[in-house]
């Protein structure tokens, strides 16, 4: 046993085989040469560098010797990196949130059988419980922490150059815009709006998705955007058929609810009359369904480049 542990041990620390053993795999050899990471100068010949520990995904530009992120929460810290600025510091906790960080180990040794969500529900409930006094000494606590968070706050915008403070600015506008956009269309969902029409296209890919050949989601739709193309006129009719039925279905559903918004005060979300279809004779709605399949298919040209890029 001491003979194998020690033939094991220097296949691990030496480079040499590791004794296979009875009931083991085959014996393996360890690389001797130490593992760099890609990026120093023993990394691959020819590839990037890798980004550096911490740094976000999206890594965008370097502005004024500032890095700067894209769609990434840590776009502050991110700034400091390479430019020898502070980081920007963290806002201090609410008062409740002080409280639930506080009790949330004794909650849990009293309470070891429930979930998390079920934990935070009865520390919430025992803030609501908690005397208006005894809140009083963590909304104390608050204040103190967000006085010094201010002087903390003004040192570090006071050290940015005027090109990282822009590149910050709109860093965090794009992050807002995007919060916005994101709360609008969960709103809309729980107000049950109807889902916008398909393409012909679209019902093309749904229907022949899981029959296609390709190893990714991405080879598949290239190579049903490459049999959609060579249809005749006639193959796609059915699809664009469907499509148009599809409209007609979006139309009706839409104009439902719609009116059900104006019930609950909600007009802000009517579209307005320029954003309504206008009524087609037929001959015109065939050259729009013509005319949209084209673009349709121009725009799944676009989405495929981006993501072969």
């Amino acid at each position: 046993m001491k003979a194998r542990r020690a033939e094991a041990a220097g296949g691990r620390h030496g480079g040499g085989a590791v004794a296979a053993g009875p009931g083991r795999g085959p014996p393996h050899r360890r690389s001797a040469a130490p593992q760099v990471r890609a990026g120093g100068e023993a990394g691959r010949r020819g590839a990037p560098p890798r980004r550096g520990r911490g740094v976000p995904r999206g890594l965008a530009a370097v502005t004024g010797g500032a890095v700067v992120c894209r769609g990434g929460g840590a776009a502050e810290r991110c700034l400091c990196r390479g430019s020898g600025t502070k980081e920007r510091p963290k806002r201090p906790l609410t008062a409740y949130f002080r409280f639930l960080k506080e009790n949330h180990s004794a909650f849990r040794q009293r309470n070891p059988e429930i979930s998390n969500m079920e934990l935070v529900k009865k520390i919430a409930g025992a803030w609501k419980e908690l005397p208006a006094s005894q809140k009083q000494v963590y909304e104390e606590a608050r204040k103190t922490d967000w006085q010094r968070y201010e002087e903390q706050l003004a040192a570090y915008k006071a050290q940015l150059t005027p090109a990282q403070a822009a590149a910050l600015k709109e860093e965090r506008r794009k992050q807002l815009a995007k919060r916005r956009s994101f709360k609008a269309k969960r709103e809309l969902t729980v107000l049950g709006k109807p889902k916008r029409p398909r393409s012909g296209f679209n019902i093309f890919v749904s229907e022949n998705f899981q029959e296609s050949e390709g190893l990714s989601p991405v080879a598949k739709l290239k190579q049903l955007f490459d049999v959609w193309q060579k249809l005749s006129s006639s193959q796609k009719q059915p699809y664009l058929q469907l499509a148009e039925d599809d409209k007609v279905r979006y139309e009706n559903e839409m104009k439902s609810w719609e009116g059900k918004m104006v019930e609950l005060g909600r007009e802000d979300l009517i579209r307005s009359k320029n954003q309504r279809p206008k009524k087609k004779t037929a001959e015109t709605a065939k050259k729009s369904g013509i005319a949209k399949a084209s673009s349709n298919e121009n725009k799944a040209k676009l989405k495929l480049k981006k993501s072969e890029e």
